[in-house]
């Protein structure tokens, strides 16, 4: 009998490849938001998966990119510490788009590692196999990748094949986590990023980086009743006028959507109330990222 293997593994790139999307795919639950927005990810997250041979410790970090104010540099901070004390890489690109300034600052960060990288080249099913062949020959020239593996993280073709690489070169190892544990995020900070989603799907383009969520009151009412509240930060009045929209629509769309989640989330019935500040200049001030959660250890 084979002994069982464990083992964390870094899964970095630039911003909005699909990390989230490829990890909620293998741990078959969804943990990372997702979104078709750049730098969705803020924190690192760890999703467990575990099977009968082996216990793999995602580590989804931010998109690492050249940071714009402090909260872009809690980010790469954030997705740098997740190389540290790592047993893999999986590096992901979109396979549909070129190589960019973005993946080659990521790769040079990768060369010191002194762990296997894996290249994951994301979304073949908009590419030709003429395509995927190409970009596998143009990035194996510039890394000595420990395998090469094309997925479509979204629709889940050959996502098995990452977990079935990763099994074969993770140490023997313990259980780090329970068999049922999936994330290390607390419920809190899960709410909190449902209804940052779900803002990002409302709201306009110019939006979303400016919006923070904080979950300011989660009690139990009543037998099956959860009470919660949520503070949505924006930088300046007009983008509060966007989030909230005319006569209320936007923040109640919201508000529906990201209720049916956090009810399947918690089990029970929750009553959210959802409220929007102004915070200005939030992503460049130390204190107001650490109020709202933003801290690398």
């Amino acid at each position: 009998m084979e002994s069982f293997k464990s083992g964390f593994v870094a899964v970095v790139g630039r911003p909005n490849v699909g990390k989230s999307t490829l990890i909620n795919h293998i741990i078959k639950h969804k943990v990372s938001i997702v979104s078709d927005k750049a730098q969705t990810t803020r924190n690192r997250i760890l999703c467990i998966h575990t099977d009968d041979e082996c216990q793999i410790v995602f580590l989804d970090t931010p998109g690492i990119h050249k940071p714009k104010h402090k909260l872009g540099e809690f980010m790469d901070e954030a997705a740098y510490q997740s190389l540290r004390d790592i047993d893999a890489v999986l590096f992901l690109i979109s396979g549909n788009e070129k190589k960019g300034p973005g993946d080659l600052f990521v790769l040079e960060k990768l060369k010191d590692v002194g762990v296997p990288v894996f290249l994951i080249i994301n979304k073949i099913d908009v590419m030709s196999k003429e395509e995927i062949l190409k970009k596998i020959t143009e990035y194996a020239e510039l890394y000595p990748f420990a395998q090469v593996i094309p997925i479509s993280a979204l629709k889940g073709d050959n996502v098995d094949a990452v977990v079935d690489e990763l099994r074969k070169i993770l140490p023997e190892g313990p259980k780090y986590f329970p068999d049922d544990m999936i994330t290390d995020q607390p419920e809190r900070l899960l709410v909190a990023e449902i209804v940052r989603e779900k803002l990002f799907r409302c709201t306009r383009d110019e939006v979303p980086h400016a919006i923070a969520a904080y979950v300011e009151e989660m009690t139990q009412r009543g037998k099956n009743k959860v009470y919660i509240r949520v503070t949505v930060y924006v930088e300046r009045d007009s983008q509060k006028r966007i989030v909230i929209g005319k006569n209320g629509a936007v923040l109640k769309e919201v508000g529906n959507l990201a209720r049916q989640e956090i009810e399947n989330l918690l089990g029970s019935s929750v009553y959210l109330d959802i409220w929007v500040k102004v915070k200005r200049d939030w992503r460049n001030k130390s204190g107001a990222l650490s109020e709202l959660g933003y801290k690398n250890e």
